[in-house]
Parts: C-alpha cells; structure tokens; sequence
C-alpha cells in the first residue's frame, strides 16, 4: 500500500471520527422541525390574544368606572341579554306613548308603564283636567336628546333604576268647555324637558320596564 492510499484512508476515518462526534454532541434532525428563518427576516412571534377592555355598550352612554357605568356591569350579569342601547331605544319610544297618552287622558293607556304612585299622580291631574272641563290637543314631533344620566343596581332585590333625561318637541293647545284655546298654539313647537327614572326586576320574564319617577 502506497503511502498516498494510506494518507487519504487515515484522512477518511478521521471525517467519520468527527461526523459522529458531533452528532452525539449536537444530536439529529428527526421528525418536523421549522426550517430557519431567512438572512434578514424579521421573525413573528405568535400570542394568545385575551379579549377585553371596557364594553362600548356602556361606555358610549356612560364614563368608564362611574357607580353608574358599574350598575350598568351589574345588571349585565344579572341578565346577559340585556343591552343599554336598546333599553334607551325603548325607552325614547316609551316617552312619546306616556306623554301622549297622558295628554290625552288616557289613564288605561298609561296603566302598563308606570308604577302604582306615579299612576295615582297622573290620574289626579287628569282627574282635576276633566273636572274644570280642560281638554289637551298635542302632536308629538319627536326626541331631540335622549341621555342617560344615572344607573343603579340593589344586589339583593336584583332591582335596576336608570335615569334618562328627555328633551321632546310637540305642538300643544289648552281647550276649555267651549272650544276655545286657552293656552297654547297649535303652530308653535315648543321644547319639553324631563327627567325620567324606570326600574325593573333583572333576570325575570316580565320584559317592562316601570317608570318609578319624574322630574321635569
């Protein structure tokens, strides 16, 4: 055997010396393995994304944190389906059929929405309109603001009260016995504010709310 042959045979074993040293070392590539990133390739790591952060279902009415804003919280959870922008869509339809309705005297259409004490105030004062012979003429134009203005929540009775303040526009004439317009004018807008509260019981089958309080 030359000493070519023997050089380069001696050269051989070393290599396979060395592959198998550094694969006891460094170990192998066995199963998937993510192949390495580009030269230059900024690497995206991945995170769980946690939802949260303040619900714009109350927010959008109220400040986050305020005593009103954690009712608001509390009410939710009493009732999960319960949502503040509806209630003040029921609640700016529930204005219009109050306050027509009491125009009106109707006192039977007022019944279904207001509670018993402010039903017994209502009655009175139509009461004391039909005795002096009054009768109201009103056109409702419509709600120019609607805001909600305070909410609370009795943990124990599980009782939600929410405050909106209304600002509604109608036409309004005062008629007396004869006919004749007294007070008002039936081409005239005129501006009305009030200040209402309604409560409910969260988390029962009785879907209405109940207005418990005015305040013009």
């Amino acid at each position: 055997m030359n000493s070519s042959l023997l050089s380069l045979l001696v050269l051989a074993g070393i290599a396979v010396f060395l592959i198998l040293r550094l694969r006891s070392v460094l170990g192998s590539r066995d199963g998937f393995e993510k192949p390495p990133a580009p030269a230059g390739t900024r690497v995206r790591r991945e995170f769980e994304v946690i939802e949260g952060g303040p619900d714009e279902d109350i927010t959008d009415h109220v400040e986050d944190g305020t005593d009103s804003a954690k009712a608001l919280a509390a009410m939710k959870m009493a009732e999960p389906g319960f949502r503040v922008g509806e209630f003040l869509g029921g609640a700016r339809q529930a204005y219009e059929m109050i306050l027509m309705a009491f125009e009106r005297g109707d006192v039977e259409g007022l019944r279904p929405f207001l509670a018993p004490d402010v039903l017994e105030t209502f009655e009175q004062v139509i009461n004391q309109r039909n005795e002096q012979g009054l009768k109201i003429e009103a056109e409702f134009i419509g709600v120019r603001e609607i805001n909600l203005q305070r909410a609370t929540f009795d943990r124990a009775t599980s009782v939600g009260e929410i405050t909106v303040r209304f600002v509604g526009e109608l036409t309004s004439v005062v008629r007396n016995a004869e006919g004749e317009i007294i007070e008002g004018d039936s081409t005239a807008i005129k501006r009305q504010r009030d200040v209402w509260t309604f409560a409910r019981t969260m988390g029962s089958d009785d879907p209405n709310w109940a207005l418990v309080a005015t305040d013009g």
